[in-house]
C-alpha cells in the first residue's frame, strides 16, 4: 500500500510512513494530528489510520487530536518541550483571551505556555491584580508598575516552573476574583480539565475555586486530550479560548454542556 505524490516525491509505503509516525512520537511525546501529516507529505486520513494501526499493535497512543507515547497519561511535559510546540496558536489563543481582561480587573492565573503568551497581552492594562504560581508569569508581569502582581506560596515544580503542594493552595483560599486563566494537559467535555500531576492539579482546583468564572486556555493538541488527574468539570467551565484546529465534535460537545466557545482563526 503506498500513497502517490501530486508533486511528483515518490511514493511512500504504509509501513515507511508509519515507522515516521512513529519516531516523531518517540521523539516529541506528543504530536498532533496535523504535524504528523504535514511530516509524511499525507492526507489526515490517511494518518488516522496509521494511528489506528499503530495504536493496536500498543505502540502510541491514539487521540482526538493526533497521538502520544503509551504511559503519556501520566507523563508531565517539561517547559522546554512545552514552549516551541504550536507557538502561532498559542499567540493568537493569548490575543483572544486578553479580550476578556479590563481594567481595575482581579483575576488568576496558573502555569503553563499559553497562559505566559496571555500575560503578555496584560500589560496594556491598568490598575489590575494578579494572583499566580506561575513564575513565569509573574516574570512577564513583573515590570508593568500598574499590575499588582502576587505570587503563591508553594513548592518549586521544575518542569513548569510552577509553585504547587499545600502552602500554594493555603494561600488561594478565600480569595474572590473576577476571573482565572487557566491551561492543562487536557480537555474533553466528559471529564473537563486534566493534568498527570496530583500537586498541579490541587492548585488548578484551587485556581479556579477563587474564581467567578474559570477560562481555559488550551491549543488544539490538548483538546479531546484526556489525562490522568482531572482539575476541573466540564460544568465548571465558563470559557474556552483555542484554535480552528481543535476537533469540531469536543467544541460541539462543550458547547452543548454550555461552555462558551472563542475561537482563534488563521
Amino acid at each position: 500500500m503506498s500513497d502517490t505524490q501530486s508533486d511528483g516525491r515518490r511514493p511512500v509505503f504504509a509501513a515507511e510512513r508509519r515507522q515516521r509516525i512513529l519516531e516523531l512520537v518517540r521523539a516529541n511525546g506528543a504530536v498532533s494530528l496535523r504535524e504528523l501529516a504535514q511530516a509524511v507529505h499525507s492526507s489526515e486520513v490517511t494518518v488516522r489510520r496509521d494511528l489506528r494501526a499503530l495504536e493496536s499493535e500498543g505502540l502510541l497512543n491514539r487521540h482526538h487530536g493526533g497521538a502520544t507515547l503509551p504511559g503519556e497519561l501520566s507523563r508531565e511535559a517539561g517547559y522546554a518541550h512545552k514552549v516551541s510546540l504550536e507557538a502561532a496558536e498559542k499567540g493568537a489563543i493569548a490575543d483572544l483571551a486578553g479580550a476578556l481582561v479590563e481594567d481595575g480587573d482581579a483575576i488568576v492565573i496558573g502555569p503553563g505556555t499559553t497562559t505566559q503568551e496571555f500575560a503578555r497581552r496584560l500589560t496594556r492594562h491598568a490598575e489590575l491584580a494578579v494572583v499566580t504560581n506561575s513564575l513565569l508569569v509573574a516574570q512577564v508581569l513583573a515590570g508593568s508598575p500598574r499590575i499588582e502582581v502576587m505570587l503563591t506560596g508553594g513548592t518549586l515544580r521544575g518542569p513548569i516552573l510552577a509553585l504547587v503542594g499545600s502552602a500554594a493552595e493555603q494561600s488561594l483560599a478565600g480569595l474572590r476574583v473576577r476571573r482565572a486563566f487557566i491551561s492543562g494537559n487536557g480537555l474533553t467535555a466528559e471529564r473537563g480539565l486534566s493534568t498527570p500531576n496530583m500537586q498541579v492539579a490541587g492548585v488548578d482546583r484551587a485556581l479556579a475555586a477563587a474564581a467567578e468564572e474559570v477560562v481555559v486556555l488550551a491549543d488544539h493538541t490538548k483538546v479531546g486530550v484526556d489525562t490522568m488527574v482531572q482539575t476541573v468539570p466540564p460544568d465548571r467551565i465558563d470559557h474556552l479560548v483555542t484554535d480552528d484546529a481543535a476537533p469540531r465534535d469536543v467544541l460541539d460537545d462543550l458547547s452543548a454542556r454550555g461552555v462558551r466557545l472563542h475561537v482563534a482563526q488563521f
